[in-house]
């Protein structure tokens, strides 16, 4: 029978399980034990911004055999994610039986997966560990992409394509578009390839085949000097530049409180130390996302998308 014991389970961005311990450590959230990148806790589940998927209401199943374990997890629904950082050769059998789920690297733009995909693994050889409900959509939280080699001029678009499939929108052709930091021009790249129309700030200049590039104007000042009104509404302010966290959370706030943009995505990128006080700032914008993605490293991304005001009934 399931035990209830394990409440959650935070499984780390690979690389990143000390800034994941320290985030949960800070939310007063106790870690009782560790499984591989796996951190498995009695709490009720806690948003946390360095885990790359979090298992919410985790079961311990016995496994008796390969089959009993593959018809208890079909029981409980149909889609099921592995993760497997010991023994691996059971668990790859166990998954074998269960229903096939595609894994193909995703061509952009796409949105993310909207059907429901559980996580588990072998805790022990007769012990298993399984949550029916988690955080990401993919496959251990992790988003491979069909890359462009040819077009951009950097591999920075990968978070932005990443960014806008787990948001599950981006620039429609006609927006407007704001980007930050914009050299040499990956994300402006990416806009710009989408149709819509983009201003891009930077003291650099743009890679000569993006400034090419149709609905594109370069602007070279610095993204912290720019004055909002001199830019107007625009439909995305993305921001990919290089700062200290709580630069860019006031820079961010300066453009909300204009109401100008609808749309904000921001890398939050860290030099030295994790700043988890503004990491946890940005995320107590309403109506804001802060995570790690499969293509950042030791940075976050903040996801700000525009929601309509509910329209009162009657």
């Amino acid at each position: 029978m399931p035990t209830e014991r394990v409440t959650t389970a935070y499984l780390a961005a690979e690389g990143f399980e000390s800034q994941l311990r320290e985030e949960l450590g800070r939310a007063d959230v106790a870690v009782r034990a560790e499984h591989g990148r796996l951190l498995l806790s009695d709490a009720p589940a806690h948003e946390a911004a360095w885990a790359a998927n979090i298992w919410r209401e985790c079961v311990e199943l016995p496994v008796a055999s390969i089959g009993t374990a593959a018809k208890a997890l079909r029981d409980i629904q149909r889609n099921w994610a592995m993760y497997a950082p010991v023994h691996h050769r059971r668990a790859a059998l166990i998954q074998e039986k269960l229903p096939h789920v595609s894994a193909k690297p995703v061509v952009f733009p796409a949105a993310a997966p909207a059907a429901p995909l559980g996580s588990w693994t072998l805790l022990a050889p007769d012990r298993m560990l399984a949550a029916a409900s988690c955080s990401s959509p993919f496959a251990n939280g992790e988003v491979e992409l069909v890359e462009d080699k040819v077009g951009p001029p950097s591999r920075a678009y990968l978070k932005l394509w990443e960014a806008l499939v787990r948001l599950r929108r981006w620039p429609q052709p006609g927006e407007r578009c704001l980007d930050l930091g914009a050299c040499p021009g990956g994300w402006t790249w990416v806009m710009a390839r989408l149709g819509a129309s983009v201003v891009a700030v930077d003291k650099a200049p743009l890679d000569p085949k993006v400034a090419a590039m149709p609905g594109v104007e370069w602007r070279g000042e610095s993204a912290f000097g720019l004055e909002p009104d001199s830019v107007g509404p625009v439909d995305w302010l993305f921001s990919d530049v290089i700062c200290y966290p709580a630069r860019l959370l006031r820079l961010v706030e300066r453009w909300r409180a204009t109401g100008l943009v609808r749309n904000f995505v921001c890398t939050i990128k860290f030099q030295g130390e994790t700043d988890h006080e503004t990491a946890r700032a940005f995320a107590a914008i309403p109506g804001a996302t802060v995570l790690h993605l499969h293509n950042n490293k030791h940075e976050l991304t903040f996801l700000l998308p525009f929601r309509p005001a509910s329209v009162p009934a009657g």
